[in-house]
């Protein structure tokens, strides 16, 4: 469905002074070319000043049949008969004909003039181009300047060479100025004696398409996709280059053509066919690449399919084939202002083609699908493609349609563009048609920049017979039988009356059918003119259809075509926005030259400023339409709302119900609201502007009360108000924990502390921290580094610190806060490191994730050495350290027994660390540190950087030194150390390490060492003992041989031979 509105898109109209009646018109680089009837003289005009004076004219070689321009290069190329045969050539430097300079060069394509060619002469070109095929149709690439030329079975395509080859590297926009500039310098020199000419065009030819079964009418390319149209078929292709030779599949074509051959004897009816992507090359048009000898240069091209489209006339419905011939083949390229200037590719790429009664609009770039679908009122003749409107013209009157252009380019420019933060209308919203503006036979069309060109001829001679059409002659039939039944039926035979027959031929009921239509002629008396139509703005008529839609905002808000307008006027904007017309770019390059003025600067950021204001504006109103709409679209109102750059009070005020009115807030509105509240944002809402926000959930979502509370934003909130309309809350939809506890920290905000006791003693702990679990913010505030503590964290830090950390503990198992966020919530609270140490301790309790785990043992350790480094060790020791105030929440026991991570004390340890010779944060550091490295998860190596701060001249320091190296398997070291420090230990080591692979230790090491030390120490009694556990241990592990093996030499055999015995012994009952 097309809508209508009744907007404007026209600002003036101008009839161009042409001195012979026009036959063929085409229109750029700023100019009008004209081609008189009798096709052998173009005139140029120039569009940019008023009255489009004459620029130049210049005779044609043959008579011009086509004419296309290419803005790359400024030329035209021709297809023009002579003594009736068929030429394509191309005029290049055209605009020096404009000094009245009568000299003209001609040669052939790729042959280099000797002279004033070359040396830098101001004349034009004519380029003969020779083709093996009579042409048919021209078209000009606007990105490149390539020419593309459709011949009766073949494409050939011919690369654009100019002066500085540099230039093919570039953006067009770039090539485009360098051709203008080259232009102006070239026409201002007037020296005769230069080197080279700068604007010397030449044309090679690079690839030549073969096609079948379709006979070329119209042709197009942009860039690399070549666009060629047949009398009922669309076939587009893309050619690439490639330096990798790629073998094309010849044996589908092969099977198509004998399949086709096999049903030469039948006639086949094509049938209504559309084919898009890779699916296209399943099309029975079959498209060969034939090799000019350049690949060696340009590379290889590889040829892919794009689309087809296929059409047929319906003769049971009554459809011929003029209502289905197609027309108004087109490429469009779309650029955007973010693009790299080393760019040559367009963002988008649209084709357009049309029927009579049917225009259509595909998208090419980032998937094939069809945009749009014009269904035309009247029957249209030429149609036109601009970045924001689409023109076309029937036989009495020029119309604009809207496009989808824009919605194309903003997704692909931003993929993310359809989300909470950004939006866009959709590609499919359906199309609209504006105001007509009514011509009297119109002829041809043609577009530049904001220019529509016009061309009407109105014949009088044929004006009545055309008219008299199959629908014409069958109403007259039916008028004539219907009059003479009537006067049949009251006794009248108009047969014998010649007076009512000659009554009766004439037609009355279908009067329409046979007036006809004003003649308008120019004040010359001619029947023909040639007009020059500017359209408004963007901004302009954005403004046109803002006021339009006013008259459904005060009708119906909820009307879906308000929304649709503002959507049309949202593409309108973004068009501007993105900056993508490449005409309107080179109209004001040209313009900003021949103005030479410095008012252009600040006249653009005007327009740019203005253009943003109404962008807000548009996202603000369609906010609006989306905020009352339907649950389903209700979700759009979020983007443009914050699009809009409104804040939330002035969209509260545009929201807000008017006294009396039935209306309550949006959905889309409550949304909005509610996004806003619940993801974090530093802007915090005035006392007034929060109790409104309040009170609008309390009358509309009552059950989101809870999390509005808090919200960040609404910290100004009165909390006396607020805890009326919370107490209600309770009293309707009973106690929750979340409720609980808002109303406690509005209590506390109160400085109601007896009754903030209270409420938070209704509920087990474990409860409160589920409740926190639901809603987090009413702890954490803010996100990422700006994350901070509520003022009832802060109070449970002080009174309830075992609740805090187990909430937090919560949080972030269940991935509400993350880890680094949560030590800086307790490095907010400025209680030392303790309360964190316990969260540290917390979490290894409770976490299952090995990175983390790791990096907190490492913290935990970091800190229980910081702490025995820190802390007097001795009870009696003076100093001005004062103890913490904190007592920890678990004790090294109370971790031993809940934590796999702390494993008991080694028994040896005891023996070590006597009590009560430290203090008790001290000792407890200590245990904790020992559980730690007796635990099995703590990697010794990544501490052992920090043990060397602790001196090992103490005992306990000594026990964490020997912890380290036995963890690290230095066992031999350690028995050594042991029995150097403290004897008395070394059996309770043994017994514990020594074991399994470790047990040949005894022996081979501890046996010998004792030995060894009670041979010069006798009267040692520790020794002793110690070595006579070993030789218990040493018997009952080893054998006879092996026991005697290991006897000093010098050892007393009254000593060793009871242990001996044992050994002896042991061994024959084994």
């Amino acid at each position: 469905m097309v809508h209508v509105y009744n907007c404007h898109p026209f600002s003036s109209q101008q009839i161009v002074q042409v001195e012979q009646e026009p036959g063929l018109i085409c229109c750029g680089g700023g100019a009008l070319f004209v081609v008189a009837t009798g096709g052998c003289k173009v005139e140029a005009y120039n569009l940019e000043k008023e009255g489009c004076p004459l620029i130049c004219r210049f005779a044609t070689m043959g008579t011009v049949k086509s004419i296309q321009h290419s803005q790359m290069g400024d030329y035209l190329v021709t297809i023009e008969e002579k003594n009736c045969a068929t030429y394509l050539r191309a005029y290049t430097n055209w605009r020096y004909q404009a000094e009245g300079k009568a000299r003209v060069a001609v040669r052939l394509l790729g042959h280099l003039l000797r002279g004033a060619s070359v040396r830098g002469g101001l004349q034009m070109e004519i380029i003969e181009i020779p083709l093996s095929e009579r042409p048919v149709a021209v078209a000009c690439c606007p990105v490149t300047g390539d020419l593309l030329v459709g011949c009766e079975n073949t494409l050939v395509l011919f690369t654009l060479r100019g002066p500085n080859q540099q230039s093919q590297n570039q953006s067009p926009q770039m090539v485009e100025s360098s051709w203008t500039n080259s232009q102006q310098s070239s026409s201002q020199s007037r020296g005769p004696h230069t080197d080279s000419n700068p604007n010397f065009l030449d044309f090679e030819r690079s690839v030549i398409l073969h096609l079948s079964q379709m006979n070329p009418k119209q042709v197009a390319l942009c860039g690399e996709y070549v666009a060629v149209q047949g009398e009922l078929e669309v076939l587009v292709v893309k050619l690439e280059t490639s330096s990798e030779p790629k073998t094309l599949e010849e044996s589908s074509d092969t099977k198509k053509t004998d399949h086709l051959e096999d049903q030469a004897d039948f006639q086949v009816l094509p049938r209504h066919q559309e084919l898009l992507g890779d699916r296209a090359k399943d099309c029975d048009i079959a498209v060969s690449v034939e090799k000019t000898g350049l690949e060696d240069i340009t590379g290889q091209y590889t040829l892919s399919y794009v689309l087809f489209r296929r059409f047929t006339p319906d003769f049971f419905q009554g459809c011929s084939v003029e209502e289905t011939r197609l027309h108004s083949l087109q490429l469009y390229p779309l650029f955007t202002g973010n693009q790299s200037v080393s760019l040559q590719e367009p963002l988008c790429v649209f084709c357009f083609f049309s029927l009579p009664s049917t225009g259509y609009l595909y998208s090419l770039k980032g998937g094939v699908e069809l945009l749009s679908l014009y269904q035309y009122p009247e029957t249209v003749l030429k149609a036109v493609l601009t970045d924001y409107l689409l023109h076309v013209i029937t036989k009495s009157a020029l119309q604009c349609f809207t496009v989808r252009c824009a919605a194309v380019a903003a997704r692909i420019e931003d993929p993310y563009i359809d989300s909470t933060m950004k939006a866009c209308p959709p590609c499919s919203m359906e199309v609209c048609a504006l105001r007509i503006q009514l011509f009297i036979g119109l002829r041809s069309l043609c577009v530049y920049g904001h220019h529509v060109i016009l061309l009407s001829a109105a014949d009088a001679e044929t004006t009545e017979e055309p008219e008299r059409t199959p629908q014409r002659r069958g109403l007259e039939l039916k008028e004539h039988t219907l009059l003479t039944g009537i006067f049949l039926a009251v006794g009248i035979d108009p047969a014998t009356t010649p007076a009512l027959e000659s009554l009766l031929s004439r037609p009355f009921l279908s009067r329409k059918w046979t007036i006809s239509s004003p003649k308008e002629t120019s004040t010359a008396g001619h029947g023909w003119n040639l007009y020059v139509v500017d359209t408004v703005s963007p901004l302009t008529l954005y403004q046109e259809m803002v006021e339009y839609s006013q008259r459904y905002a005060e009708t119906n808000p909820q009307a879906q075509s308000l929304r649709h307008l503002l959507s049309e006027a949202h593409l309108l904007l973004r068009v501007s926005l993105l900056q993508t017309s490449e005409q309107q770019r080179i109209i004001e390059e040209d313009s900003s030259l021949s103005l030479q003025t410095d008012a252009e600067g600040p006249a653009e950021k005007r327009d740019s400023a203005e253009l943003e204001e109404a962008f807000k504006q548009n996202c603000a109103q369609l906010g609006d339409c989306f905020s009352r709409g339907s649950q389903r679209e209700c979700h759009l109102a979020l983007p443009y709302y914050r699009m809009s750059g409104l804040s939330v009070t002035e969209l509260m005020a545009r929201n807000r119900p008017l006294s009396g009115s039935p209306h309550c807030y949006g959905p889309g509105f409550l949304f909005y609201l509610k996004h806003y509240l619940f993801e974090e944002t530093e802007q915090i809402l005035s006392q007034e502007a929060a109790d409104e926000v309040i009170d609008i959930f309390s009358q509309s979502e009552p059950s989101q009360l809870v999390s509005a509370c808090a919200s960040p934003s609404l910290i100004n909130i009165s909390s006396a108000k607020t805890l009326q309309i919370l107490q209600h809350l309770e009293d309707t939809a009973g106690v929750s924990v979340p409720l609980t506890t808002t109303m406690a920290t509005m209590m506390l905000r109160l400085d109601d502390l007896p009754e903030y006791t209270r409420l938070m003693e209704r509920h087990a702990e474990m409860v409160l921290v589920y409740g926190f679990i639901e809603e987090p913010r009413l702890l954490l505030h803010g996100e990422h580094t700006h994350i901070r503590p509520t003022a009832l964290t802060r109070q449970l830090a002080k009174s309830q610190p075992g609740l805090l950390v187990a909430a937090v503990v919560a949080l972030h198992e269940n991935n509400k806060v993350q880890l680094e966020h949560a030590d800086h919530i307790f490095e907010e609270l400025h209680c030392e490191n303790c309360l964190q140490v316990d969260f540290w301790e917390a979490m290894l309790m409770a976490s299952s994730q090995q990175t983390i785990i790791q990096e907190l043992l490492f913290r935990v350790a970091s800190v229980y050495i910081d702490r025995l480094t820190n802390t007097p060790s001795e009870t009696h020791s003076i100093g001005p350290h004062m103890p913490s105030k904190h007592r920890p929440l678990k004790s090294a026991d109370d971790l031993i027994n809940s934590c796999s991570h702390y494993g008991a004390l080694y028994p040896w340890l005891i023996v070590l660390n006597p009590a009560h010779t430290t203090s008790s944060q001290h000792q407890e550091a200590l245990y904790k540190l020992q559980s730690l490295l007796c635990g099995p998860s703590l990697s010794v190596g990544s501490v052992m950087p920090l043990m060397e701060r602790l001196s090992d001249e103490t005992l306990w320091g000594f026990s964490l030194h020997l912890l380290c190296a036995t963890r690290r398997g230095q066992y031999d070291s350690s028995i050594e150390k042991l029995l150097d420090r403290c004897p008395q230990a070394i059996i309770a080591y043994a017994n514990h390490h020594l074991q399994d692979n470790h047990m040949v230790l005894w022996w081979q090491k501890l046996l010998p060492e004792l030995c060894n030390r009670t041979r010069v120490a006798a009267d040692n009694s520790i020794l002793l003992a110690a070595l006579k556990e070993t030789l218990v241990v040493v018997a009952m592990e080893t054998s006879p041989t092996e026991f005697l093996e290991l006897m000093p030499d010098d050892g007393t055999v009254s000593y060793f031979l009871p242990y001996l015995l044992t050994c002896s012994q042991r061994h024959l009952l084994a």
